[in-house]
């Protein structure tokens, strides 16, 4: 700190040296003129001498970002002629900018990386892509001031080499012009006779230039994309939506709702994961592992204990009961009743603009449109041990459908995977009366999370009696004796875990294949490929949801589509890109953990600076009513301020109690505006008002309040 400081003041001090000395009356153009010649003496009786010390003093004029300048250039045609002034002028200007762009890089950008993180990150990311075309076009146009351009570059991400370079050659029109008209000094009157509103609009044509030459090669490159391709005269539709999970159902929606004609494709169940395999089964399962513990516990409520039997296919048959129930707000009625053609088959890309559709009645047909969605979701991932397909195995997505069939609760189970939805599972298997053991290659469960968070999981999972076995990698699958079992191996040597069921965990992947999109040539990695945009390389098929990422979410789902929708229809017009910035997620433990923003994990990860102000449930009234004082609200807010960076809680009730701070951080409100409104009494949500209370405390105004005692003081007498 102290270097960046001693830095900042041997500038300031050099700054006010200049003025202070009057050194500015020489570099006008009068004093140019007045000094010509002796220059000219200089010149003949020592050239290198003169160039060098010329070179020097415009160095370090365009590294103070001193006015001067444009004397400089003009002085070098008046003194060295055209070609040599134009490259003295040149390679100094461009050192002088580099150096000021050193500076202001070493004192500030840190500081400044660290107080708005999440702004410069979506900054620099488009630096890294287009930083220097957009130097290039800015170093174009006098009209721009070039020592606002070296500051605000030296914040960024962007390579001094890049910054140098582009630098140079974008300000060599510039230069040229300033440098030409000094050899003809005598005739210049003031210094906006060189810049005439005719060549400022020149100029600013040259900055528009490279803006325009981009649209062409992108123009291009759209040609060479769709080469081979035909597109049609007409369209059957203006929107076709490839999936019916959260992502393709909001996205059909929104396009129905403004009065495009939209198709919506789904071969299997309507609703998607979420509603048949994910979110909505694992949480009723939850519900009734919860309400088993409970009945457990009742003792703990004051309440006679009596034994609880659990019938596992009364427990499944509720699972499903819950499906159908929820299924009618996705179902293929309600979104022919909002204008959605929903069509129930599987759909192949032919061409860019047509896809063949296998209905399941086994008809065959085409049908064009002038923009696609392709929201085709994700599937679990089942790591390649040997013998797991020979020795059984259920995921996510099919132990709903195998379970039902099951007249008892599985006696074994071993769940492979520490992640959401392995930790969910396991307990509520666990309290349903299955002996689970979970294993996890990871030092540690929910491997994002900060470790009090990682280790309160493990707790609870303990606590609701599933064995945890972390640092443990599964080899293979074995049947011995006629029992199943996993092999994992744990600090060199070999255990093994005997199950009756084993449940695979451990991630999804895209669904990218089967859909015609490798023939087609939209480009995938192990997602969907795309633009801020959601554009793929074919810009009118978009992607969205879980086959997108980098966030596999159904709330993340519904908030792609509302991008997709008014990309594919209104981008003519107007394009938006993804809002990452606040996204909010929930892993439904009992009791629940909730994240918003930044965890301590992420904030040392990135270098930002935070502190973390926490309230444990263990005070709040209304969790000592329930029983249920596990847990806490951790926020982390920035040095100096209510800003809030990110939020962790663990309690009942999280994922509601998080959305107040979601709301918070997505409108820009501080924790002072959260202490300031009024939460019910006794509620969960007053513990995010009592953390508030808590910054506020710390950063109560001593001196005020000193103030404060004197006064009261004196009124006493």
């Amino acid at each position: 700190m102290m270097k960046k400081l001693l830095i900042l003041a041997v500038f300031v001090g050099l700054i006010a040296l200049f003025f202070g000395f009057g050194l500015n009356s020489y570099f006008t153009l009068d004093g140019l003129k007045g000094g010509m010649d002796n220059f000219v003496v200089w010149k003949e009786q020592n050239p290198v001498l003169l160039i060098a010390g010329f070179f020097a003093v415009y160095v370090v004029m365009a590294a103070l970002s001193l006015p001067g300048a444009a004397i400089m250039t003009l002085a070098s045609g008046a003194i060295f002629g055209l070609w040599v002034g134009l490259l003295i002028s040149s390679f100094a200007s461009t050192l002088g900018a580099l150096f000021a762009f050193w500076v202001a890089r070493y004192v500030a950008r840190d500081s400044l990386q660290k107080k708005f993180p999440q702004k410069l990150a979506s900054i620099n990311e488009g630096i890294e892509r287009e930083g220097a075309f957009y130097l290039f076009t800015l170093r174009l146009v006098p009209l721009f001031p070039f020592f606002v351009i070296n500051m605000l570059m030296a914040l960024t991400s962007i390579r001094s080499f890049t910054f140098y370079w582009v630098s140079q050659v974008g300000m060599l029109a510039g230069t040229f012009v300033f440098v030409n008209a000094g050899t003809q000094l005598a005739q210049i009157d003031s210094l906006s006779g060189i810049l005439s509103p005719n060549l400022l609009i020149s100029f600013v044509l040259l900055g528009v230039f490279p803006l325009i030459a981009k649209a062409i090669v992108n123009k291009v490159k759209k040609r060479k994309v769709y080469k081979g391709y035909k597109k049609p005269a007409k369209y059957d539709r203006n929107l076709i939506v490839i999936g019916a999970g959260a992502a393709g159902l909001v996205t059909s929606y929104i396009a129905a709702m403004v009065k495009a004609k939209v198709t919506l494709i789904e071969a299997g169940e309507m609703g998607g994961d979420c509603l048949n395999y994910g979110c909505v089964p694992s949480k009723a399962l939850i519900k009734s592992a919860k309400v088993a513990t409970y009945s457990k516990n009742a003792e703990k409520y004051g309440l006679e204990a009596g034994s609880v039997k659990v019938n596992f296919k009364k427990v499944m048959a509720r699972v499903h009961d819950v499906i159908a129930q929820i299924a009618p707000h996705d179902s293929v009625e309600r979104y022919t009743s909002l204008g959605v053609d929903v069509v129930k088959g599987y759909a192949t890309f032919i061409d860019p603009w047509t896809v063949e559709i296998k209905h399941n009645d086994g008809e065959v047909s085409r049908m064009t449109a002038r923009h696609f969605v392709v929201a085709t979701g994700a599937r679990p991932f089942v790591p390649p041990l040997p013998g797991i397909e020979d020795s059984g195995y259920v995921t996510s997505d099919t132990l709903w459908s195998t379970f039902a069939e099951l007249e008892s609760t599985p006696e074994k189970m071993v769940v492979l995977g520490g992640g959401p939805i392995g930790c969910e599972l396991a307990q509520s298997f666990s309290r349903l009366g299955s002996d689970v053991t979970q294993v996890e290659m990871a030092p540690a469960l929910m491997g994002r999370e900060d470790t009090e968070v990682a280790d309160f999981a493990r707790q609870t999972l303990e606590g609701s009696g599933v064995t945890v076995l972390t640092n443990h990698t599964a080899l293979r699958c074995e049947n011995i004796d006629g029992q199943k079992v996993l092999i994992v191996e744990f600090e060199g040597e070999e255990k093994t875990l005997p199950y009756d069921q084993l449940v695979c965990a451990v991630g999804r992947q895209a669904r990218l294949t089967g859909f015609g999109l490798e023939k087609l040539g939209v480009e995938t990695g192990r997602t969907l490929t795309t633009n801020p945009f959601l554009e793929t390389n074919f810009p009118h098929i978009l992607g969205a949801g879980d086959v997108v990422g980098p966030y596999q979410f159904t709330h993340v789902a519904a908030h792609h589509a509302w991008y997709a929708a008014v990309n594919t229809l209104f981008g003519t017009f107007k394009k938006f890109k993804v809002d990452y910035r606040v996204i909010p997620w929930a892993t439904f433990l009992d009791p629940e953990i909730a994240r918003v923003g930044l965890n301590e994990r992420d904030a040392k990860e990135q270098g930002v600076e935070y502190q973390v102000f926490r309230y444990d449930m263990e005070e709040l009234d209304r969790a000592i009513t329930e029983g249920a004082t596990s847990g806490f609200v951790k926020v982390l807010v920035s040095p100096g301020s209510d800003k809030i960076l990110g939020v962790t809680i663990i309690s009942e009730n999280a994922g509601e109690l998080l959305a107040e701070f979601v709301l918070a951080m997505k409108h820009g409100l501080g924790l002072n505006k959260i202490l300031g409104t009024i939460h019910s009494y006794p509620t969960w949500a007053e513990s995010n008002k009592y953390v508030a209370g808590l910054w506020k405390q710390a950063n109560k105004p001593e001196k005020i309040l000193s103030l404060l005692e004197k006064y009261h003081t004196f009124k006493r007498g």
